[in-house]
């Protein structure tokens, strides 16, 4: 069970590549030329990799709700992404990013949490 944990860096990374192609596709300069962020779409590729991914981190999150330790990581993880879908439907696009880039960045601050409180269970080989 202890290997679900040591997947966060692995979210935290995908965390803040989606922090990065949040501002490529809905950024000032995107917000500015009035460009449809849905017209810019990735490659069909990247998005299937992306789609599985998202996937695969909505499951992991779910299965972190099974452990003690890390049910209260899955619990933020799941709320703030329920909220963060929920406020981002009834927006309009110049505040989408806005509203990302915040939900984004309480996301990478409780994984972070997460991989220092793992990080300090293995070492003290509890």
């Amino acid at each position: 069970m202890i290997f679900l944990l040591l997947l966060a860096p692995l979210f935290l990374i995908f965390e803040i590549a989606q922090l990065v192609l949040c501002e490529r596709y809905l950024g000032i300069k995107q917000i500015a030329r009035g460009a449809d962020p849905r017209s810019l779409g990735l490659g069909e590729a990247a998005a299937f990799f992306w789609s599985v991914t998202i996937i695969f981190y909505g499951l992991w999150m779910l299965a972190l709700l099974a452990l003690p330790m890390g049910r209260v990581f899955g619990l933020a993880l799941l709320g703030l992404t329920a909220i963060g879908f929920s406020l981002r439907r009834g927006c309009t696009l110049k505040w989408v990013l806005v509203l990302l880039t915040f939900e984004g960045a309480l996301r990478v601050a409780v994984l972070v949490s997460l991989c220092i409180t793992t990080w300090r269970r293995i070492a003290l080989g509890a």
